[in-house]
């Protein structure tokens, strides 16, 4: 049974009054960069490649991958259409910063890269636009001590479910068959990846949390997660 000491995830729900910024936000006759055709399994970036852009998703999905000398790969982030991705510091071009990681479609995509020089200058134009950065990235910045946080978790229901209801929050949607539950795009390979575990060890693990009914998943149907009960289950703590 997981420690009850263990604090509820947050979340930006109560914040989502606020605009952050997407590709809405750019000019959409792309005379601040260009639009690029990604196939699946394609790259928009290599580990080498100097970071000296930002990207806008216009459609499709993207994720952030980091891979070590055995060539085992650890999801950072996936990105959504319309989400602005690749900022890592805006003194790079200056500094010849390399990405260190690889950014790869999982499905066709299409993106807006924009030269860094260019995007600061557009942003100096308008208040409302430098308002929705810093919101943007005040929430990106608080998801990666989210991801700090449970990779840190040893046990494996932890840092699954933790995992699991991180990505519930921001990519999951509604079920319409099952009340309650959330469906999650994701697959038990991209699980691993992103919990850093191996695959067995996930399969072994999602096959606990079902036998709870904290999760439902078959072949040719989708994952889908009980948030409200996978929450209570890991921090003994009731939203009600």
């Amino acid at each position: 049974m997981p420690q009850e000491n263990i604090p509820p995830l947050p979340d930006h729900r109560d914040c989502e009054v606020l605009t952050g910024l997407t590709v809405d936000s750019v000019p959409r006759d792309n005379s601040l960069g260009r639009v690029r055709g990604v196939r699946k399994g394609g790259s928009v970036w290599k580990p080498d490649d100097r970071s000296d852009g930002i990207f806008f998703l216009q459609s499709g999905q993207i994720a952030i991958v980091a891979s070590d000398r055995d060539g085992r790969e650890l999801v950072l982030g996936v990105v959504e259409a319309g989400e602005p991705f690749g900022e890592l510091c805006f003194c790079a071009p200056k500094k010849h910063f390399l990405r260190g990681t690889y950014a790869r479609a999982t499905v066709k995509s299409e993106v807006l890269e924009i030269k860094l020089e260019a995007f600061l200058s557009f942003l100096q134009t308008s208040r409302d636009l430098l308002q929705a950065f810093t919101f943007t990235f005040c929430c990106r910045l608080s998801d990666c001590q989210r991801r700090v946080e449970f990779l840190a978790y040893r046990g494996a229901e932890e840092r699954l479910g933790r995992v699991l209801l991180h990505i519930a929050s921001t990519r999951g949607k509604p079920s319409d068959a099952l009340a309650g539950q959330i469906v999650l795009p994701v697959s038990h390979d991209e699980l691993a990846q992103m919990a850093a575990m191996s695959r067995p060890h996930v399969t072994v693990t999602m096959g606990k949390l079902r036998r709870r009914g904290l999760v439902n998943y078959e072949r040719n149907k989708p994952l889908t997660v009980d948030p409200e009960a996978l929450s209570i289950y890991l921090t003994g703590i009731s939203s009600s």
